[in-house]
């Protein structure tokens, strides 16, 4: 662990966060499997019992025709053989010596041929329920001057501190953090260890506006450990603004604040996605207002936490998602002794690449609906996916949610809610950073209506000429009491189309669509 000490106004003890050295993916994948199959020389069935035998113990089982038949047996296969002891040459596969993951040479040749066998040629199209509606619904669009020609755009934060009334974006070329007013004018910006990509608002001890923001490090799934979370003092426009919390993460997506153990002091929770290795961190927050971190999870792929107290017991509790391995939505329940106790709400293949979900009561039942998108594109299957897009689940009680609605979107990375049109019904926006930008880049943004519970009106507003959008969020920036939509321009990387040249901006660092409808 690297333990770092510095000074604000008091002694501030910084405590970095270690990482284990191995992930329980691979531990549990080579575990040797309790379950024994004996081979029938039906190559169909037994690699369909094998799969769910084998395939089951570190995700959701992956429908044959998830993917296709390539992205099965180049990248997919291969991707997964070495978890079994397994290695590749070629077009062959050989069987580590020693392993002891209980599958053999010839088993797990029965598993890539059923894959061969029953995997489409070519993906299956998704119809969409309801057709997109090309308006601008409402919206307006505002754009801050453009950068010159050669500065290109890759903003990874465009965020809204509803404190202050500003937006703050960060670039993860430039590793910068920058002030904006109303009026999309800079007003300053300060070198950051590294391209920020969550901030969370609030004050200080002594009531300035600060904002807590994870650095990533390297945005690539790579497990290379330079993330940092910081603290930003917003009333100073120097590098002295800024204090180390926590350095040599794995990733940090996002950082949320709560009183974990109710001694009224603010902690903190970060995610650290990390790839192979990564996980969900403590930071428990001292009298001296020094942290001690414990571990929650050591599970790496955390997208996104909720805090709340969702079992009515005066605690806090945490609901995360993970995006990557062993997908799924995860609830921390508070033990009141300084642990957390973890419960499997939902668990989705690992093709999915969950993104984001947030709680909302949709349906003004009293209880709080899951919203969620999955479409994460850049793992070992860079094809477009129909079970991509924006779903909807609704909460049956006690956290037991069932589907109600789904929208195809390529590549959806994240949804948001609010009334924006203010007839009293939650609205939805979502964005796709891995949109189909070949066929249909219209899906980029899309602002979903909210007609009835759980019956939306899609608009497709136009704005993919502006910007390829990576981050997203709300707040009123023009200060008339409506919510506003800003989204950061990410303009260049993570090609998943071949030959797609950018049609759209590469100079806006970030856009808003202000809010005109109607009150």
């Amino acid at each position: 662990m690297n333990v770092k000490k510095t000074y604000l106004f008091t002694s501030y003890l910084l405590i970095g966060i270690s990482l284990l050295s191995g992930s329980l993916l691979i531990n549990s994948c080579k575990q040797k499997s309790n379950l024994s199959y004996e081979l029938t020389g039906d190559t169909i069935a037994d690699g369909k019992n094998l799969v769910q035998i084998h395939c089951t113990k570190c995700h959701e089982l992956v429908p044959v025709d998830a993917i296709t038949k390539d992205v099965w047996k180049f990248h997919a296969l291969p991707s997964m053989a070495h978890y079994f002891g397994i290695r590749t040459y070629m077009d062959d596969y050989y069987k580590n010596e020693g392993d002891t993951s209980g599958l053999t040479l010839q088993e797990w040749r029965a598993i890539t041929y059923y894959y061969q066998k029953l995997a489409p040629a070519s993906p299956i199209a998704a119809k969409p329920p309801v057709p997109l509606v090309k308006d601008w619904a409402g919206f307006k669009l505002k754009t801050p001057a453009p950068a010159a020609a050669n500065d290109i755009c890759y903003t990874t934060l465009a965020a809204f501190d509803p404190l202050n009334h500003k937006i703050y974006t960060s670039d993860y070329v430039k590793n910068n953090f920058t002030e904006w007013n109303s009026n999309l004018k800079p007003l300053g910006s300060v070198d950051v260890p590294s391209g920020a990509v969550d901030a969370v608002f609030g004050k200080d001890n002594v009531g300035n506006n600060n904002a807590t923001i994870s650095c990533i490090g390297r945005i690539e799934p790579i497990d290379f450990l330079n993330g940092k979370v910081i603290n930003v003092d917003l009333n100073k426009k120097s590098s002295e603004n800024q204090t180390l919390i926590a350095s040599e993460v794995a990733r940090p997506v996002q950082t949320v604040k709560g009183d974990f153990n109710k001694d009224g002091l603010e902690d903190l929770v970060v995610l650290g996605q990390g790839h192979f290795k990564g996980g969900v961190y403590l930071m428990t927050q001292n009298k001296d207002h020094s942290y001690i971190q414990t571990n929650i999870s050591d599970k790496p792929g955390a997208v996104q936490a909720v805090v709340g107290d969702f079992d009515n017991d005066g605690w806090q509790d945490l609901m995360v998602l993970f995006g990557s391995k062993d997908e799924g939505l995860w609830l921390f329940l508070n033990d009141h002794k300084g642990g957390f106790t973890a419960k499997s709400l939902l668990r989705f293949p690992p093709v999915y690449g969950s993104t984001s979900f947030q709680l909302a009561d949709l349906d003004h039942d009293g209880k709080l609906d899951l919203i969620y998108t999955c479409g994460y594109n850049y793992h070992n299957s860079r094809i477009l996916k129909p079970y991509h897009g924006l779903y909807i689940f609704k909460n049956m009680g006690n956290w037991n949610f069932k589907q109600q609605w789904f929208y195809p979107i390529d590549g959806c990375t994240k949804a948001l809610t609010a009334d924006f049109n203010g007839d009293g019904k939650l609205d939805i926006a979502t964005i796709a950073f891995y949109a189909d930008l070949q066929n249909n880049p219209a899906e980029g943004f899309i602002y979903f209506e909210q007609e009835t519970p759980f019956s939306f009106k899609p608009h497709a507003v136009p704005v993919s000429q502006y910007g390829r959008w990576m981050t997203m969020d709300i707040g009123d920036v023009n200060n008339d009491g409506k919510p506003d939509i800003i989204l950061g321009n990410y303009s260049m990387g993570f090609e998943f189309q071949p030959g797609l040249k950018p049609f759209w901006s590469k100079n806006l660092p970030f856009i808003v669509l202000e809010n005109n409808f109607r009150k």
